[in-house]
């Protein structure tokens, strides 16, 4: 018996094999989960060719997260594979180039509005377009980067992340009376897709090897996919609005 034995998880995000959210999917499958993922637009191919290296290749349902329409079918969508859902994996996030890098001072509040949208709120509209299928209990997980701290060059994504984190316990608080779950996994630095569109990446690197006091590897996702499988599973059934930082440990860490 897996974790995840007879579990029906969607899984969000996964655009390379070297993301968390591949991982994710990965090892859903191999702790017995059916998995399905979603994508949309001109990645939605990548996404299906992806899917193809799974232990078992996954269903695609297009999703775009910002639009009202996808989620307003977004039941339907996933009923055409499975009668309802255990969990659903955000890992999504998104901000344009003026809102990273550097110039937090000088961004537009249009530019501000896409790294909120699609960063953050999307986290309550995934969970709210996925709720008709959650069955007598389900677990939310989100994918965050821990933001009680400034970072070099992160900028409104930093921004974007915190709102993340009060959206998942407003979601904890107003969902937990059905039996629905929401967490997030905090990771570290991982050298995913997402993280080369952030200029200076290698400043956080720098500053996991100087301070973390277990040994971080930016090329391995695996230690948050696990921590997310495990959030997904039965496991923890009385735990909600959490962040479970798999970091190394830096973030207990001071100067």
């Amino acid at each position: 018996m897996g974790l995840l034995t007879g579990k029906k998880i969607l899984v969000t995000g996964v655009l390379t094999d070297a993301s968390i959210a591949f991982h994710v999917a990965r090892l859903a499958q191999e702790e017995g989960a059916t998995v399905l993922l979603t994508s949309y637009g001109r990645v939605l191919r990548l996404t299906e060719r992806i899917s193809a290296r799974l232990p078992q290749p996954a269903p695609v349902i297009e999703l775009d997260v910002t639009s009202e329409t996808d989620l307003a079918a977004l039941a339907d969508r996933v009923r055409e594979h499975v009668d309802g859902l255990d969990g659903v994996v955000h890992s999504i996030g998104f901000a344009p180039e003026s809102a990273l890098g550097g110039n937090f001072l000088n961004t537009a509040w249009e530019d501000v509005a896409t790294a909120m949208h699609v960063s953050a709120f999307s986290l309550k509209s995934l969970t709210m377009a996925a709720k008709p299928l959650f069955g007598s209990s389900a677990s939310v997980v989100g994918l965050d980067f821990d933001a009680t701290v400034a970072w070099p060059k992160y900028d409104w994504m930093g921004v974007a992340k915190a709102a993340l984190e009060s959206t998942s316990r407003y979601l904890a608080r107003d969902l937990g009376k059905e039996n629905i779950r929401v967490n997030l996994v905090a990771a570290g630095p991982i050298k995913t897709m997402a993280a080369k569109s952030i200029p200076g990446f290698s400043e956080f690197e720098e500053v996991w090897n100087a301070r973390s006091p277990m040994h971080w590897d930016v090329s391995d996702p695996v230690p948050a996919a696990q921590a997310v499988i495990v959030l997904l599973s039965d496991w923890l059934p009385k735990t909600t609005a959490e962040i479970l930082h798999v970091d190394g440990g830096l973030h207990g860490m001071g100067a």
